[in-house]
């Protein structure tokens, strides 16, 4: 692990934002590269006056957007056409595909924001929300929002603690903990909201 932090702190600054961006970009697609690793030595170089913080939130953040799309336009213009001819042979129906469609088309804001600050739920969120043919507005917006505050948490964890490893993993793990309940949270204020809304059209 030491030996991967000294190659990511050396490709990020001689990439510089650019190597943030690609990596960040390949960290939201199937490449299973960990952001936690990525994004807290970039901060450790805006600490050290290397590197802008801002920009280095920015270049991780747009390229999480970059793999997400990736993986939503995979799901949309190969999956969907593969699922519709083929699920029934894997036990997946046009009724379960169907489902899958009104739920994205219901709740995918949240789902896509919660998704974005998970661990492995951020790597495949984009998959169900190409399948659904997800609003590309919305999709873009929830997904900026969501993976803007994990980089931005990961960005300041290295800036603030430095090139402490032990103690990056120690508050990353911290961080995942915290965005977990969280997440948690969201989503049972979400399912109150969408309930008192359900018993508000019901007629009296």
């Amino acid at each position: 692990m030491h030996e991967l932090i000294d190659w990511l702190v050396s490709t990020i600054g001689a990439m510089g934002y650019t190597g943030i961006f690609l990596l960040m970009a390949m960290e939201s697609s199937v490449i299973p590269i960990p952001s936690e690793i990525v994004m807290p030595p970039a901060g450790y170089l805006a600490q050290q006056g290397k590197m802008d913080l801002t920009l280095v939130i920015l270049s991780g953040t747009l390229g999480s957007l970059v793999g997400a799309y990736a993986n939503y336009f995979v799901a949309r213009w190969l999956g969907r056409p593969l699922l519709i001819k083929y699920g029934k042979y894997v036990w997946i129906t046009e009724e379960h595909f169907q489902r899958v469609e009104k739920f994205f088309l219901t709740h995918g804001e949240i789902s896509t924001f919660i998704g974005r600050l998970l661990p492995v739920a951020r790597h495949l969120i984009s998959l169900p929300a190409g399948l659904a043919g997800m609003n590309h507005v919305k999709f873009t917006v929830y997904t900026l929002l969501g993976a803007g505050i994990w980089v931005s948490v990961l960005s300041w964890i290295g800036y603030f603690i430095g090139e402490n490893q032990e103690l990056v993993a120690r508050y990353s793990e911290h961080a995942v903990i915290d965005v977990i309940l969280f997440s948690i949270v969201l989503v049972g204020i979400y399912i109150v909201i969408q309930r008192r809304k359900a018993r508000s059209r019901i007629p009296s």
